[in-house]
């Protein structure tokens, strides 16, 4: 079993920053992608970024620019830089771990139980 835990969330003001971090542990090998997802009260879940082992990232088109993925490969740990932030980033954020099947193991797909992060004056 994966675990994830989130950490980093709070209240912000608007145009500041903030560091999300996200630690895995468990049964962790193979390609696996993680990454961050966020929900909005009245919203449904959407992407914010990934990022694969080899460090190949992929942006919602809302963040691109102000938010950076990175990742920890050694610590099994993965990060959101935010910065710029707006109001409409207020939302839960929830971390990511995808492993697809392969010849050791069936699929993964765990989730962590989110952070809080309100950005608001």
């Amino acid at each position: 079993q994966v675990q994830l835990v989130e950490s980093g969330g709070g209240l912000v003001q608007p145009g500041g920053s903030l560091n999300l971090s996200c630690a895995a542990s468990g049964s962790i090998f193979g390609i696996i992608t993680m990454g961050w997802y966020r929900q909005a009260p009245g919203a449904q879940r959407e992407l914010v970024a990934t990022i694969t082992n080899g460090g190949r990232t992929n942006y919602a088109d809302s963040v691109k620019g102000r938010f950076t993925i990175s990742r920890d490969n050694a610590k099994n740990t993965v990060y959101l830089q935010m910065n710029s932030l707006e109001p409409g980033d207020t939302a839960v954020y929830y971390c990511n771990y995808n492993r697809p099947s392969t010849d050791w193991g069936p699929r993964v797909n765990a989730w962590g139980k989110g952070t809080l992060v309100t950005v608001s004056s």
